[in-house]
């Protein structure tokens, strides 16, 4: 038999809080309807550790004789069914996995968490706000008032059911139904925590602070294990899901990982090129338009754009540029463009006369 401190896992001197703390934190790991069923004598380890330990008279016993003294423990009369129970919920208000309901899960909760393309592209650290349940720091869950304990219901001997039998033409029938008494638990409250009325949990607002991930989609939705609502009775919490609502920017649009600008620049400038700069959520960049570009060109910054998931480098910032043909020239505008236009060798049809109308252009084409 492995020594009773080492198997709740604190120094011989430790003190009754420290014994009782240290068991609480084994027995919801170990728990068989948390653990599963291997680990059913793990926890039946811990809980006659406990219960030896927690005793002060049979903790001078066990110091003085070692496990030798307690050898018969959770095999015998010294430690039975009801003894393992009572060492269980002594601190804690679930099922033991014996037959009892299990333990009830907290709800999982939904908050929508607004976030800009900046904070998408670089991924951002957010505070938020629950209002939600959570364990009652009064009682950590048990249920029970300071210096009291669960007890073991006399209606059903801790089972959790009721076993009835009825006779039948085709001879007796036993059916099991869950004890009404205890509600299935196995277990009665007789004096509840005065704090959170004997259900485990509170009302309470918390903060918590989350990690979003460059690159996050909008409308996705990120699971956070056991951040929702503690479960009642020492239940295991639920889940959090954080749901991404992107906002818009009036600048960037986004395509998978890449970013995408519109800029729109003059003609003149588009035939002779120019140098400008552009701020970015990197900062400003310098953009270089050659001589010569056409409208709808792409321009392409590598590297500017919307960091992946995988945490792998960052898409690109694509620049289209739209070149902007004036409509209120000027006659001398006019006239250097049409000497620019002879120059290249460039012909053209002046289009109609707007201004003298259809009979106008007709007497224009015709010589009328």
């Amino acid at each position: 038999m492995r020594d009773f401190y080492e198997v709740l896992g604190v120094s011989r001197d430790a003190s009754a809080d420290e014994i009782k703390h240290a068991y609480r934190k084994k027995a919801r790991q170990l728990h068989p309807d948390y653990a599963g069923p291997e680990s059913e004598e793990a926890f039946k380890e811990v809980s006659v550790a406990y219960e030896v330990l927690r005793d002060p008279q049979k903790r001078r016993e066990y110091d003085m004789g070692g496990a030798s003294a307690f050898s018969g423990a959770g095999a015998g009369d010294n430690f039975g069914f009801a003894d393992l129970f009572e060492a269980m919920f002594g601190s804690m208000g679930f099922s033991s996995g014996m037959g009892q309901t299990r333990a009830r899960r907290g709800q999982d909760l939904l908050r929508a968490v607004e976030i800009t393309l900046e904070e998408v592209t670089f991924g951002v650290t957010k505070d938020i706000r629950l209002d939600t349940a959570v364990v009652c720091e009064t009682c950590e869950g048990s249920c029970c008032a300071p210096g009291t304990s669960p007890a073991i219901c006399s209606t059903c001997g801790g089972s959790g059911s009721i076993r009835t039998v009825q006779n039948s033409l085709l001879g007796p029938i036993q059916t099991t139904i869950a004890c009404q008494a205890c509600a299935g638990r196995g277990h009665t409250i007789p004096h509840p925590c005065p704090e959170c009325a004997g259900e485990g949990r509170v009302r309470a607002t918390r903060t918590l602070q989350i990690q979003i991930p460059a690159g996050v989609q909008d409308g996705a939705r990120l699971r956070l294990t056991g951040e929702g609502e503690a479960g009642p009775e020492g239940g295991p919490s639920g889940d959090l899901y954080i749901e991404i609502r992107q906002k818009s920017d009036s600048r960037f649009s986004r395509q998978g990982t890449d970013l995408h600008t519109r800029i729109t620049i003059p003609m003149t400038t588009a035939a002779l090129g120019t140098v400008f700069s552009l701020e970015t959520y990197d900062g400003e960049q310098e953009v270089i338009i050659p001589a010569g570009t056409q409208p709808e060109t792409e321009i392409v910054l590598k590297g500017l754009g919307i960091g992946r998931p995988t945490g792998r480098g960052r898409g690109n910032l694509r620049i289209h540029i739209g070149v902007n043909i004036p409509d209120d020239l000027s006659a001398d505008q006019r006239n250097v463009l049409e000497q620019l236009a002879q120059e290249r060798g460039e012909t053209r049809v002046p289009p109609p006369d707007s201004a003298a109308g259809p009979l106008g252009w007709l007497k224009n084409k015709f010589g009328a």
